[in-house]
């Protein structure tokens, strides 16, 4: 059995509904603002709405993004930076930690 859409009693679409809480999360705008640059782009909603679909919708929107986010992390892509760095030059071996990494990778790339 599949989940029911979240958006179902809405006339508006999704993607339009994603696109105004996504304009009020992401940037610092205000309510009125993200009417009229939706406005702009020719869709006519209020404010209002845009309060109501953050506060609906705005919760399970940061869900996904935090969920992406944590995925992306455990992938194969992640590796792990330390700031201490084990370099050898004519046979005998230095530690590194800080701000001396740059001047050793400065040393392999010559």
């Amino acid at each position: 059995m599949s989940k029911p859409s979240p958006f179902k009693c809405f006339k508006t679409s999704p993607e339009i509904i994603h696109l105004a809480v996504m304009f009020y999360a992401r940037f610092p705008l205000s309510l009125r603002n993200v009417e009229d640059l939706l406005h702009e782009r020719g869709i006519d909603i209020s404010q209002e709405a845009v309060r109501y679909w953050w506060h609906r919708f705005g919760p399970m929107f940061a869900g996904e993004i935090r969920k992406r986010h944590i995925e992306g992390m455990k992938s194969s892509r992640w590796r792990r930076h330390l700031d201490e760095l084990f370099v050898k030059t004519k046979g005998e071996r230095h530690y590194l930690c800080g701000p001396w990494i740059t001047t050793a990778k400065s040393w392999e790339a010559s």
